[in-house]
């Protein structure tokens, strides 16, 4: 009797246990698989990586050197590491061609992604790419049943959504190893159109076995995915050539076309095409410093307002045929001819300001069209021996300096001739204003002043009027 007995508390206990894992288990029936087109992986590309130089901004920066780190970045999918190749001795790291891919399960909605910055040095150091001064990496959680990311990151931020800057913890004027980092997260999608199953059953009411990219089924000039991507409703019509969430003058219409080229229609975007001039019969050349494009980039991207240099690679840019000397009229010819390139009505006109650069003309840099300027090639060659000037900054000093006058700067502290030199009054009296504006710091500094200083300095960053050069 006592061996049956012990036999039947055992098998009362196995069936208890076996009651509670199955009570504990949710249904295979009840289980939600978010795509069951596709077995879903994660994936988070790498598109750009820049060094937010601090003292490659600064006055006297001959003995600087040129400390390039060794770039690497390492990506976390649901804690499992991926880490990139090295690029090594570069400030820019413009295509990187590398990205991370993890296949994950599709009845889990949230993916958790770190993205972090190193540099391969003898001891490798962390860079920063967050807005929080506590850490130098960022967390996110992706979404698979969305699309969409938020954490540390997230669409409508200070810097742009799929774009990382450690100077949104404020330390644009420290040497806080700041970087800039733009990415992607996508997942495999049957049709393709980076809208996911999901919400293409659930929430749209689209098929998901045909690729929505560029179907516009409410008539409003912009495309499914753009709408779905930055929250608008793709099903509804909206009045996108009047809405500007992020007053840069560049309306969503425009923010639409513009977007291979990563602008964000919550965050400021400023476009400029660069035309150049050929060589001359004698051998003339026109210069503009690779590393002086740079440094313009770099000196709006710390402000959170994304600098875009078309030099021929984004749709535009032409080589103006040589010309000696030019004289003022002559620009508004360059301007209608390879600019607008005879139409009037040309679409780039109201998003790209126009900044050639030319041979020689009557001075180093002026203004010729409230969206036109131009600087001088030759003028700026003439200055480039002097002992505290720095031929990259000059020229990206003096090319931003032109670019502020189709800002609507006004006034303007030192820009007049009572204060371009050390031995005038006027120049010692405005020198707290911090600018290139200012004759006192054109050629020294590749930035706008912030208003910190003394009277009579100015807040150029904020003073910006994006649409001055549309309503001249």
């Amino acid at each position: 009797m006592k061996r049956i007995y012990i036999v039947a508390i055992i098998a009362t206990l196995l069936v208890s246990t076996n009651t509670m894992v199955t009570s504990t288990r949710t249904p295979t029936s009840t289980r939600t698989d978010f795509d069951p087109l596709v077995d879903v992986s994660v994936t988070v590309e790498i598109n750009m990586i820049r060094f937010l130089a601090i003292n490659e901004l600064q006055t006297f920066p001959k003995n600087e050197g040129n400390n390039s780190p060794n770039f690497y970045v390492k990506v976390f999918i649901n804690d499992i590491e991926f880490i990139s190749p090295v690029w090594n001795n570069t400030k820019y790291v413009t295509d990187p061609s590398w990205n991370a891919t993890l296949n994950v399960p599709d009845d889990q909605e949230n993916v958790t992604i770190i993205i972090q910055l190193w540099s391969h040095e003898t001891e490798d150091i962390l860079y920063d790419l967050s807005g929080d001064l506590e850490r130098y990496d960022v967390s996110l959680l992706y979404s698979i049943k969305t699309g969409y990311w938020t954490g540390d990151d997230f669409r409508g931020d200070a810097s742009g959504y799929g774009r990382l800057c450690g100077c949104d913890d404020g330390t644009i004027y420290e040497n806080d190893r700041d970087s800039e980092l733009w990415f992607d997260i996508t997942q495999t999608d049957y049709d393709g159109d980076h809208i996911p199953y999901w919400i293409e059953v659930n929430t749209l009411g689209t098929d998901p076995t045909i690729d929505d990219t560029t179907l516009d089924p409410d008539n409003d000039s912009i495309p499914t995915y753009w709408e779905y991507r930055w929250g608008y409703q793709p099903l509804t019509w909206d009045d996108h050539e009047n809405i500007d969430p992020d007053n840069d003058s560049i309306n969503n219409i425009e923010e639409f076309l513009t977007s291979q080229w990563f602008s964000d229609p919550y965050r400021k975007d400023v476009f400029v095409e660069m035309d150049i001039m050929g060589d001359g019969p004698n051998g003339e050349k026109t210069y503009f410093p690779e590393n002086s494009r740079e440094l313009a980039q770099t000196a709006f991207n710390k402000q959170n307002i994304v600098f875009h240099l078309d030099a021929g690679e984004l749709g535009g840019s032409d080589i103006i045929p040589f010309n000696a000397n030019l004289g003022w009229n002559d620009f508004d010819a360059i301007y209608q001819n390879y600019f607008l390139h005879g139409d009037a009505n040309n679409w780039r006109r109201g998003i790209f300001h126009y900044g050639v650069v030319v041979y020689n003309a009557n001075i180093a840099g002026f203004t010729f069209q409230p969206d036109g300027f131009q600087i001088s090639s030759s003028k700026l060659e003439a200055k480039k021996d002097n002992p505290i000037l720095n031929r990259d900054i000059m020229y990206a000093s003096c090319y931003i300096h032109e670019l502020g006058h189709t800002f609507g700067f006004w006034p303007i502290p030192g820009h007049n001739q009572f204060c371009a030199y050390p031995w005038q009054l006027g120049w010692w009296w405005v020198h707290s204003y911090r600018s290139c504006m200012n004759y006192g710091w054109t050629y020294l500094i590749v930035d706008y002043s912030d208003g910190s200083r003394r009277y009579p300095d100015r807040n150029d960053w904020n003073r910006i009027d994006y649409s001055y050069f549309e309503n001249q």
